[in-house]
């Protein structure tokens, strides 16, 4: 029954939170959507937190120390002044960082299968998007005689 609400959830992601840039941008334009951003950190958060099973009292710890890795990540992930190699390696160093805080809140095994789960809910999330852009460009290919009357 969860996997079936998470799989709606991703589907009503889908159909709902992408739509044309704001300013008529192209959709492959990389424009901050904070709307979809919000709704794509609400799935992360259920999604993590069902993955590792979090009892109330672990979620209240565990999501402020994450929300400081999380910024700390996305720092990291924006300086362009270094080589791609540098940049992973950096990433590396903070995920380092809080391993010990995230064991002190989950324990060994779910401390590590937090990381497997980040990498994995950042997977499906992409393959997501690059299914709704390609189903958007062969939808803009369409000419007017070959679009589905409604």
């Amino acid at each position: 029954m969860k996997k079936l609400l998470l799989y709606l959830t991703f589907i009503l992601l889908a159909n709902t939170t992408y739509a044309q840039p704001p300013g008529g941008g192209m959709p492959g334009d990389r424009q901050p959507n904070p709307k979809r951003e919000e709704k794509i950190k609400a799935l992360y958060v259920a999604y993590i937190t069902q993955q590792l099973n979090l009892s109330a009292d672990e979620a209240q710890k565990f999501w402020p120390v994450h929300a400081q890795f999380d910024a700390e990540m996305r720092a990291t992930h924006s300086i362009e002044s270094i080589t791609e190699l540098d940049r992973q390696q950096a990433m590396l160093n903070v995920k380092k960082k809080y391993q010990p805080n995230f064991i002190k809140i989950l324990g060994t095994e779910r401390s590590n299968d937090f990381y497997r789960q980040d990498e994995e809910f950042r997977k499906k999330i992409m393959e997501r998007l690059k299914k709704m852009r390609q189903n958007r460009n062969r939808e803009d290919r369409l000419s007017p005689q070959d679009a589905p009357r409604r």
